[in-house]
């Protein structure tokens, strides 16, 4: 059904007019005009806890931004995507990252297969295999057993079990050291062989077609370097593959029999729930991996039955449309105040610029406002210390997701105190700022000079009035991270209904991939760059000049 523009409806009329008002607010009047305020603009679910709370809004905000929400059809299109309509429209396909981790005995019938069924019997696969590998049956080609685990893919087939074996590092194996190639780049792949032994090391090369230019370059250097210490007939004690080409998982040298498939309605952002999560299956063990599939499936749930009011997906969504739409935010600063999370920032600019960096509409029509925000960040405390001092001073107002938990998964006396107390007391400097008469009254107690102070005065004050969200779990568990995960690909989908873009293609990755092979062709033989602008023509001149040094 087409949409028609965001802008025309009367919900999002009623927030702009709305928004004329709450511009001028400060957080720190609406915090003391109501007691309430933190009950009030706060959810929890599937053992998450969300405090929106110090964001330029008050409840008639959230009703209005809620309005907008079904208005734009949010319910419907997400009851759509749970009953496996192809709602992604540019390719005809399903949205079914939540079956990945629908629990066993459920069922939903896509064309004419339960893609539960098939789900699990994936999952019986990867538990066999992981089982092996873990206990030491499974042993390289000199009998040992496997030590190192290299997973090569790019994108989504990177990113995500990147991010999740580093955040469940207290779940992992002791034995299995796991490592992460992704990059074109030689020195990414230099860097990872000069750890491991080709005698007890096991390389996932995850690539649906097993055609992904980048990934299959990486698996032929790693395929050449195993094969200096190793014959052919060893491979398959070595390689195995998620994709779904038997053909060319077979040529390669790998047994078709360690293939794990996934399928077309996965987008590759969406994957780590599948046989992308190989290797983290193999660092946490299959128990653990089921329970990052079960705690994304409580979301899911909560996603689906809670009423928009109490619905903590929905909320998150809303609330970064408000700040990105009326508050002029342009980009969103993730601070997880977790080390185990230091690749979740990164994580979430695919996850949130590859689905919404759109700029036409489902329909083709071009956007009539602001869609997806810059997402970028860094750990706290780390971050503090090198550019908070923007976010705090700086002429950008830039909406910021605190991400803590309230307990830590390590002993060390004294940090995790010190940890939450930063994390908080950020939260609360970005809200409440620091006015000019509390700097002049700190001036005036290190008995300055009238003319000092006066000096020192601008560079003192704090402006605040700067949204942020807080997201505490009690601790990092493997449940844990699948409902945050779920939660922001939730989120996700919400923004991307209510701006009616396809959340769910990617032409954007495209067009320079296809550019890449013609200029490759003119780095490596005697063709001459005539077909491009004078810089790109410059620039691969100089290239080829450079290799014959």
């Amino acid at each position: 059904m087409r949409q028609p523009a965001l802008t025309s409806t009367s919900s999002f009329l009623a927030l702009a007019s709305h928004a004329t008002a709450a511009r001028t607010w400060q957080m720190r009047q609406l915090f003391a005009d109501d007691a309430q305020r933190f009950p009030r603009l706060t959810v929890d679910a599937a053992g998450l806890f969300l405090d929106y709370s110090k964001n330029r809004l008050d409840g008639r905000t959230v009703e209005l931004l809620l309005d907008l929400a079904r208005e734009r059809g949010v319910e419907r299109l997400r009851d759509a995507m749970f009953a496996g309509e192809k709602i992604n429209l540019t390719e005809q396909r399903a949205v079914l990252h939540t079956a990945l981790r629908m629990p066993r005995g459920k069922s939903l019938v896509v064309d004419g297969q339960d893609v539960v069924r098939d789900v699990h019997a994936v999952l019986e696969q990867i538990k066999d295999f992981t089982d092996r590998v873990r206990s030491g049956a499974w042993l390289g080609y000199t009998g040992k057993p496997i030590t190192d685990v290299v997973n090569i893919g790019i994108g989504g087939s990177d990113l995500g079990p990147k991010m999740a074996v580093l955040a469940l590092r207290s779940y992992s194996h002791p034995r299995l050291k796991m490592h992460f190639v992704s990059n074109v780049d030689g020195h990414d792949m230099d860097a990872a062989l000069a750890q491991v032994n080709p005698e007890t090391t096991l390389f996932i090369v995850a690539s649906k077609t097993f055609t992904t230019a980048e990934t299959m370059l990486n698996a032929g250097t790693a395929r050449h370097w195993f094969l200096q210490s190793a014959t052919e007939a060893d491979l398959p004690r070595h390689f195995v593959a998620v994709s779904t080409n038997k053909q060319a998982v077979s040529a390669f040298g790998i047994d078709t029999a360690n293939m794990f498939p996934f399928w077309d309605w996965v987008g590759g952002r969406y994957s780590v729930w599948s046989a992308i999560g190989l290797s983290l299956a193999l660092a946490v063990g299959f128990g653990y991996f089921n329970d990052f599939l079960a705690g994304a499936h409580a979301m899911d749930e909560h996603f689906r039955t809670a009423p928009l009011e109490q619905n903590m997906p929905v909320l998150l969504a809303m609330v970064g449309f408000w700040n990105r739409q009326f508050l002029d935010a342009g980009s969103l600063s993730i601070a997880p105040y977790h080390q185990d999370l230091s690749r979740f920032p990164a994580y979430l600019q695919q996850l949130d610029m590859e689905s919404n960096g759109k700029r036409v509409t489902r329909n083709g029509a071009v956007v009539d406002t602001p869609t997806c925000p810059v997402v970028w960040g860094e750990c706290g405390t780390n971050a503090q210390h090198a550019y908070f001092q923007l976010l705090h001073q700086g002429t950008d107002v830039t909406p910021m997701d605190f991400i803590t938990t309230l307990r830590a998964t390590h002993d060390l006396a004294g940090h995790h105190d010190a940890l939450l107390a930063n994390c908080f007391a950020q939260s609360e400097a970005f809200m409440k700022g620091k006015t000019a008469e509390e700097a002049r009254a700190d001036l005036q107690a290190l008995n300055l000079s009238a003319d000092e102070i006066e000096a020192l005065l601008p560079h003192k004050v704090f402006p605040g009035n700067r949204p942020s969200n807080t997201i505490l779990m009690d601790q990092l568990t493997p449940s844990a991270l699948g409902a945050l995960i779920a939660l922001y690909e939730h989120k996700t989908f919400v923004q991307g209904a209510i701006w009616d873009v396809n959340s769910f293609d990617q032409w954007g990755v495209e067009l320079g991939k296809v550019l890449a092979k013609n200029i490759q062709a003119e780095l490596t033989g005697s063709v001459q760059p005539e077909r491009h602008d004078s810089s790109t023509n410059g620039l691969i001149v100089m290239a080829k000049a450079a290799q014959h040094l």
